[in-house]
């Protein structure tokens, strides 16, 4: 039985890179910077452009929402917000919840930071809620990030064939999922 609590408890988590705490109104202008880079959106699809006052009403809301887990991804020792993440979609039935990533900019990919911010609320996911599984979407160009959910155990599930138009583009998403037993023996290894 999934432990329903710890999405209230508002956990800090802590790894050698990166320190995940709740996410509040105090991130919400990085926030906003954050979904203002064109690229960071590309890799979420997000076409919409979120305004200012969105941005920190969202940021703000996160702590009432107790359905679900939004943590700041900041940067070790210097504590620089860079992106953002959630167990969200959570299933006591089935013990599974999606979850999502997005970094801040280009210059904070490939240092390994949503690799470990990943392996981190993963570890909360299977050990503090029990879950079994969990779930994500990531495009297929997303070359990084599908290695960087490779190596936390997750495997590719299925494909959404031209799920995302991109500047005239279609683009297929891959849904993968990553079960507990498969999270331990990928960091163990």
């Amino acid at each position: 039985m999934i432990d329903l609590s710890a999405l209230r408890d508002n956990p800090t988590l802590s790894g050698d890179r990166v320190c995940l705490v709740p996410l509040t109104g105090e991130h919400a202008d990085d926030y906003y910077r954050a979904t203002q880079d064109a690229e960071t959106r590309r890799l979420t699809g997000s076409h919409h452009s979120v305004t200012y006052e969105e941005a920190h009403e969202y940021c703000r809301s996160r702590q009432h929402q107790f359905d679900r887990l939004d943590l700041a991804i900041l940067e070790l020792p210097s504590e620089r917000f860079v992106g953002e993440l959630s167990l969200r979609d959570v299933d006591p039935d089935n013990e599974s919840a999606a979850y999502r990533i997005a970094l801040s900019a280009i210059e904070f990919t490939g240092r390994g930071l949503g690799k470990e911010a990943t392996r981190l609320v993963l570890e909360y996911a299977f050990d503090r809620l029990a879950l079994h599984r969990v779930w994500l979407e990531v495009y297929a160009f997303n070359m990084r990030a599908i290695a960087a959910y490779r190596s936390c155990g997750f495997t590719v599930e299925g494909r959404l064939r031209d799920a995302l138009l991109w500047e005239g583009r279609r683009h297929d998403a891959l849904i993968m999922a990553v079960l507990e037993g498969d999270f331990r023996k990928a960091i163990s290894s």
